[in-house]
C-alpha cells in the first residue's frame, strides 16, 4: 500500500514572512512557471499578490506542511484565491513525499488595482520583509523582477497600518523598500 504524500503549501506574498504566521514546517522553495502579479478581488477592499502562469519565468518562496492535513484554516486565511496544484513545478530540499498547491486569483475572478483597490505599503513592507530574510538582498530584487502590476495605485498606510499582520521595519528594511518603489516608479498615494 502507497503512503500517502504530506500536503504543502507554495507561499509567494506574505506566507513568506515568517512572522506572519506558525508554520514551522516551512523550507525556501522555486515554482517555475509563475510570475506574482497584483490584483484586486471584489472579495477585498484592497489589492494583493496573486500568481499566474508564466513560461519561462520561476518565483521564490516558501513551501510549508499544512497544518494537521487540513486545509481549512489556510482557505480561511485566503479566502479570495482558489488552490491549484503545482508539485511538479516546485523546486524543494523536502526528501519525503509531499503535494504542493499554490493559492491564486484565477481570470476572471480579479481585477487590477485603482485607487478604490489599492496596494496596501504595510503589505508591501511585510512582503519585502519576508524575502530579505529568507534570500538576501537578491532575493528582494528577484521580487520586484519577477513581479507585474507596479503601476498599481499603493497606499501609504505606515504610519497606521490597514494590514492585520503588518511588521515593524528596521530603518535599513523601510529604506530598501522606498529605493524599489522609486526604482519601479510605483505611484505611492497619501492615506486620506
Amino acid at each position: 500500500m502507497r503512503a500517502m504524500s504530506d500536503p504543502f503549501f507554495f507561499g509567494y506574498g506574505s506566507l513568506v514572512n515568517r512572522a506572519t504566521h506558525d508554520f514551522t514546517d516551512a523550507h525556501p522553495a522555486i515554482l517555475r512557471g509563475w510570475r506574482r502579479v497584483w490584483r484586486h478581488t471584489q472579495l477585498r477592499p484592497v489589492a494583493f499578490l496573486t500568481a499566474e502562469p508564466a513560461e519561462g519565468v520561476e518565483i521564490e518562496g516558501l513551501i510549508a506542511h499544512v497544518p494537521n492535513d487540513d486545509w481549512a484554516a489556510l482557505d480561511e486565511r485566503e479566502g479570495a484565491y482558489d488552490r491549484s496544484h503545482v508539485t511538479g513545478d516546485v523546486g524543494h530540499p523536502v526528501t519525503r513525499d509531499i503535494h504542493v498547491q499554490v493559492y491564486s486569483i484565477p481570470h476572471g475572478k480579479h481585477g487590477v488595482p485603482d485607487e478604490t483597490h489599492p496596494v496596501l505599503l504595510s503589505y508591501l513592507d511585510v512582503v519585502v520583509q519576508g524575502y530579505l530574510a529568507e534570500f538576501g538582498e537578491a532575493g528582494v530584487t528577484r521580487f520586484f523582477e519577477t513581479t507585474g502590476g507596479w503601476d498599481a495605485p499603493i497606499l501609504d498606510d505606515r504610519a497606521a497600518p490597514v494590514y492585520r499582520r503588518a511588521q515593524e521595519l528596521s530603518a535599513d528594511e523601510t529604506a530598501l523598500v522606498n529605493d524599489w518603489l522609486k526604482q519601479v516608479v510605483a505611484r505611492v498615494i497619501a492615506r486620506v
